[in-house]
């Protein structure tokens, strides 16, 4: 199992320092560059004029040189201004001392940004932070109701209900979330029309709107009704991929031998299903679900823009609007980061719940 997890994390470094040089690459084209000199100094600045902003910001030095500044194995670049004093990557951060130093990723220097104007580590670390609520109560909501769809579904096939879950599943996983989040305001926290209305005629509620279309408070303290909206908009959208793989594998696991086996001695149903089919029927859905951690990370942007939730998604869309090529860079270490971690969780977990399988 360690010569496993060494020769998998070795893997994941190399998949990393790929990615993130692709990233880098398209980040740092040249029109991205001119779109970034004339974001900060001007829309109005001539070629001259943007190649000047470029040389004394550093940007005019080889990709790979500054793709090595960037992750912290070569100096930061320093530039000699015309009254003498010194510019450079690690100077405006460390002062005097940073003249010929490292700050890049590896010394934990993420950069600026210039859509906040503040440290990316911080901006990162405070929308992933708001992000990971958001994924948590997903997950707790998403999981649990996906699984008892599935296996509901896949316990007797062909029936009614299987039928009826089944459709269920797929129409939640053909509604993309700007569709379903839309349509939860409009029916559950509009003022004007859907169910709102009606219960606030009826005084069933005190307030204008039953639940709140706008999440920015949940930054300050998250309730049922500033959370519901965004949560149940993602889980929806989430739960049908499980409960189908969770189906097809409840389905395939009844048709054993060993199922067959334990009917003819005349086990109950239900203690077939929970004592027999369901550790073995989780199999399969357990992988899916830890591949839908990297799917909430970087698939919340549409729902977080349309609730205003400033979470990584958020960020990343504003990074990518503002041209913020630091910002872009951090989020897309992040996103490289959870999905190899998740990847690698899933694969070990894999293991421990199917004992045939082995790893060398």
């Amino acid at each position: 199992m360690l010569l496993f997890l060494a020769r998998r994390v070795g893997v994941m470094l190399v998949t990393a320092l790929c990615l993130t040089f692709v990233v880098f690459f398209l980040t740092n084209l040249p029109a991205k560059l001119e779109t970034l000199a004339k974001t900060q100094a001007g829309s109005r600045m001539s070629d001259a004029e943007v190649a000047s902003w470029l040389d004394r910001n550093g940007y005019n030095q080889p990709m790979l040189m500054r793709y090595g500044e960037w992750l912290g194995v070569v100096p930061g670049w320093t530039r000699e201004e015309a009254d003498g004093t010194v510019r450079g990557r690690c100077v405006e951060r460390m002062g005097a001392e940073g003249y010929g130093a490292r700050c890049g990723l590896a010394q934990g220097y993420w950069g600026q940004s210039t859509r906040f104007r503040a440290p990316v580590s911080e901006v990162i670390g405070t929308r992933l932070g708001a992000t990971g609520w958001l994924m948590l109560w997903v997950l707790i909501v998403m999981v649990p109701m996906a699984l008892i769809v599935g296996v509901l579904a896949g316990m007797r096939e062909g029936s009614r209900t299987d039928r009826s879950l089944s459709t269920f599943a797929i129409a939640s996983t053909a509604t993309p979330e700007y569709v379903s989040g839309v349509l939860f305001i409009a029916l559950l926290a509009s003022s004007t029309v859907g169910l709102s209305p009606l219960l606030t005629s009826w005084g069933v509620i005190d307030g204008p709107v039953l639940f709140q279309g706008n999440a920015r408070s949940a930054l300050e303290g998250i309730t049922f009704w500033n959370f519901t909206l965004p949560v149940l908009t993602i889980a929806l959208y989430g739960m049908g991929y499980i409960a189908r793989i969770t189906r097809a594998s409840m389905t395939e696991v009844m048709t054993q031998q060993y199922i067959r086996t334990a009917r003819l001695k005349g086990v109950s149903f239900g203690n077939i299903v929970l004592k027999h089919a369901l550790r073995n029927a989780l199999i399969a859905p357990f992988t899916v679900i830890m591949l839908q951690i990297p799917w909430l990370l970087n698939g919340v942007v549409i729902v977080e823009v349309l609730f205003s939730y400033p979470g990584f998604g958020w960020t990343l869309y504003e990074a990518a609007v503002n041209n913020d090529i630091e910002l872009l860079l951090a989020a897309s270490v992040v996103a490289v980061i959870v999905v190899l971690l998740t990847q690698l969780i899933s694969d070990v977990g894999y293991v421990f719940l199917n004992p045939r399988i082995r790893v060398t």
